[in-house]
């Protein structure tokens, strides 16, 4: 029975010699680290954009008939008032010449009433003639005089309808396909014949959403806009030489969406943009004041909510008795992470504008922050790391990702 009491003391012993050792500290982090410093950046908003004309037409008949003449190319630049179609002009010309005709038998007509009521007139005076014939012929010389005052209306009725079987064109621009051919029947208000539109300027329309909505008001009410503050790329990736100004915000900000139309104008002299043509347009960023920039890959996402990890300065003890010389030597400076949240701003490149959780001077964790995690001990790896310093003031400018704001 002891024999037994015996070991079970000093398995008891063994066991709890293990369970006194300890568990070795996993070895630090290699990180890569970036001291924060603002610096003035330069930037683009990007919105989706589509051109539009700032005049365009359908052109229909205003009177029918068929068509006897086309006189322009399909998709040509044409010019206000050149003719486009003719419509059979036999009906009307003929109608003009019979209204031109019924002016004057109205006027012979007019003539003879006239020298009626003079004559009677005359005689009135001398008593020589009833009171009621002379009341007839003033009444028949007014009848007549509304007559030919008719028949010239209709005169001018007839040249009107023999004007529209010419169509010209409404202004200066580019025509696009023909809806007719020759020989065509045209009803007035149904038959659209074609689509003309202005060209130069070009109108570039986007929407914003109602939170920048004043932004954009400030830009119009300045007098002097910057130069290229708003430019556009076209949909081959070309950037297009000439810069807009805004022309027109809409009344209205649209209720379902939250977002209000604001149209520019850009010249268009070479007849480079379309109507309909879809495009990026680029808002210049104007903020001059410094802002801190880090690499996009430092940011980690929680729920919603944007973190990074800072490193810091903490003081270890040596538990290594051997090295316990003196006080100086009791404890070790190391590196530990610690995570803080911070706002975002713009997206630029590779990097992120941070509007606050940070100061200039922070050391952040830019490589490795998978696998460390709040006090993680870390190493700066001698690799260099940081933002690659686009936007800077000493680099082009950046196009701005609107992933991560949208």
């Amino acid at each position: 029975m002891n024999r037994f009491i015996l070991i079970f003391t000093l398995a008891g012993l063994a066991f709890s010699s293990c369970n006194e050792k300890k568990t070795p500290t996993p070895p630090p982090v290699p990180v890569n680290l970036y001291t924060v410093k603002s610096q003035r950046v330069f930037y683009y908003d990007e919105y989706p954009a589509t051109t539009a004309a700032l005049s365009q037409v359908d052109i229909r008949p205003e009177v029918q008939g068929y068509i006897t003449g086309i006189f322009f190319t399909e998709g040509s630049y044409v010019k206000k008032g050149q003719r486009l179609y003719e419509i059979d002009r036999r009906l009307y010309q003929a109608n003009y010449d019979a209204a031109a005709a019924n002016v004057k038998v109205a006027e012979a007509n007019q003539r003879q009433a006239q020298q009626d009521a003079d004559r009677y007139i005359y005689l009135n005076e001398h008593n020589a003639v009833a009171k009621q014939v002379l009341d007839h012929a003033v009444i028949a010389l007014q009848s007549a005089k509304d007559q030919t005052s008719a028949a010239e209306q209709a005169v001018k009725t007839a040249a009107t309808n023999l004007t529209y079987s010419i169509i010209e064109a409404p202004f200066t621009g580019t025509i696009g396909f023909s809806q007719v051919k020759l020989g065509n029947m045209v009803t007035v208000g149904t038959t659209v014949l074609n689509t003309i539109s202005t060209d130069d300027p070009m109108a570039v329309d986007f929407l914003v959403n109602e939170a920048q909505l004043q932004r954009f008001q400030q830009i119009e009410q300045k007098k002097k806009a910057v130069d290229s503050l708003f430019t556009i790329v076209l949909p081959n990736h070309n950037l297009y030489p000439g810069t807009g100004k805004i022309s027109v915000i809409d009344r209205a900000i649209d209720a379902q969406t939250g977002s209000i139309r604001v149209r520019l104008v850009f010249p268009n002299p070479q007849h480079t943009l379309r109507v309909g043509m879809s495009c990026i347009l680029r808002v210049h960023n104007q903020d001059a004041s410094p802002q801190m920039v880090i690499p996009e890959r430092a940011v980690v996402e929680q729920m919603g909510e944007y973190f990074v990890f800072i490193a810091k300065d903490t003081l270890i003890a040596r538990t290594d008795s051997a090295k316990k010389t003196s006080d100086s030597a009791a404890s070790v400076p190391r590196l530990r992470a610690y995570q803080v949240k911070v706002q975002l701003g713009q997206t630029i490149g590779a990097n992120i504008v941070i509007k606050s959780g940070i100061q200039d001077g922070d050391r952040i964790i830019v490589d490795g922050v998978q696998a460390i995690h709040e006090g993680s001990e870390i190493n700066a790896s001698s690799r260099p790391s940081g933002a690659s310093g686009r936007g800077s003031d000493s680099s082009p400018e950046q196009k701005k990702d609107t992933s991560r704001n949208n």
